[in-house]
């Protein structure tokens, strides 16, 4: 094998970036297929074997999309004994949303319970979109190893499309205008950020075309060569900013952790200025959204603590005596002080949180009525179609199909 020493800089690099790097022959691939049951995640190799092609084209890169959204990469290498395999992946194209998660654990048997582990490993695939330099690297490779300029590229889930090398697609460099970095444009940034901290903290979420009208004007400080580079930099700065406004607000990390990794995610997916301005509008929205939506600080610890506590799993035992028992304090006390610091009864806060999560499953996902129960925390289907009906007016196949009539139109 002449390239050994491509091949192993080739995966060294790849692991290094979370990818992992195969190399099996032909017969280790055969032995795998047959031998596995079930594929997917949350199995020790989850990468669907039985879907590769009996005959692999020679000078062909493969990419194979899942039924789990997981994405590969593979090839034939030359110059070996027998016909061997390099596989790149698992990877994800774009960080999968909360509603695809639970559909794609509904599909793989997952239980609610089950579901954080579930999320947890989809969050430790590494992300790598189009064009991403690791792509880039393997096409060198494959110039190197086949010792030709041009290859295929086969999308196995699209044989019919005709795909493109991404070391030959154009390059976007949009450049902003060279700003003079003095103590005036230095001020206004600063103040700037204060006043979105402020409004962040306040919730002022009115304050958004105040603030962010002429927010390209300042916004990304030109601290290195790349313009896209110091807008992601700027962007990751000002997540950690809003994040900790968000929490001065009286927002509890319970709620922060998720909406920061998220926005971590999408920044480092940027594509161009134009987007990170558009994201830096999201962040700002979102986390205004939190303060007024979650902020606590006007309740009393106990009161807080429950909130949280159904909040954080509504499919978990929600007992009155089990959110007692995990503050050591009497239900007795806990039923009269939440009545009178909210308005409703534990129970009566428990079972609309419930049905609100439930409409929000219904219209944005296509999980069976039964599953979403289940991550509502309701056992009995027919008791949680009785209790949706009860709050919404609808049956929960009713209201799936109203909506899905609304987006018609």
């Amino acid at each position: 094998m002449f390239y050994r020493n491509e091949l192993h800089f080739l995966c060294e690099t790849l692991r290094k970036s979370r990818v992992r790097a195969t190399v099996l022959a032909s017969s280790e691939v055969k032995a795998t297929a047959t031998g596995t049951s079930k594929e997917g995640p949350l199995t020790e190799n989850p990468f669907p074997f039985s879907r590769i092609p009996q005959d692999l084209e020679p000078h062909t890169i493969y990419k194979l999309t899942d039924p789990f959204d997981l994405c590969y990469r593979y090839l034939l290498l030359p110059d070996t004994e027998e016909p061997t395999l390099l596989v790149m992946g698992p990877y994800l194209t774009a960080l999968p949303s909360r509603e695809r998660l639970l559909e794609l654990g509904e599909r793989r048997g997952v239980s609610p319970a089950q579901q954080q582990h579930f999320e947890e490993y989809y969050s430790s695939i590494p992300v790598l979109p189009e064009g991403n330099h690791l792509f880039i690297m393997l096409t060198t490779f494959c110039e190197r190893i086949w010792q030709r300029p041009s290859f295929a590229i086969v999308d196995v889930n699209n044989p019919n499309q005709i795909a493109v090398s991404p070391i030959n697609e154009p390059i976007h460099n949009d450049r902003l205008d060279d700003v003079l970095v003095n103590m005036k444009t230095m001020e206004k940034r600063y103040a700037f950020e204060n006043e979105l901290i402020r409004a962040v903290t306040l919730g002022q979420i009115h304050k958004e075309e105040q603030l962010l009208s002429a927010f390209s004007g300042y916004s990304f400080e030109k601290r290195l060569p790349d313009p896209l580079r110091n807008a992601k930099n700027y962007s990751v700065i000002m997540n950690t900013l809003l994040r900790k406004a968000a929490e001065n607000g009286g927002v509890h990390p319970v709620y922060l952790d998720r909406v920061s990794s998220e926005f971590a995610a999408k920044i480092e997916q940027i594509p161009d200025l134009t987007r990170g301005a558009a994201l830096m509008r999201e962040m700002f929205r979102s986390y205004c959204r939190l303060v007024r939506k979650h902020a606590l600080t006007h309740f009393s610890l106990a009161v807080q603590k429950t909130i949280l506590l159904i909040d954080s799993d509504l499919s978990a035992n929600l007992s009155l005596k089990s959110l007692a028992d995990h503050q050591n304090i009497s239900y007795g006390y806990l039923c009269a002080i939440f009545k009178k610091e909210t308005g409703k009864t534990v129970s009566q806060y428990i079972r609309e949180k419930r049905i609100k999560y439930a409409t929000h499953l219904l219209a944005t996902t296509q999980l069976q009525i039964q599953t979403i129960a289940l991550h509502c925390g309701i056992m009995d289907v027919q008791y949680f179609s009785k209790t949706f009906k009860k709050l919404i007016g609808k049956t929960p196949k009713e209201y799936r199909e109203s909506v899905g009539r609304a987006q018609e139109i």
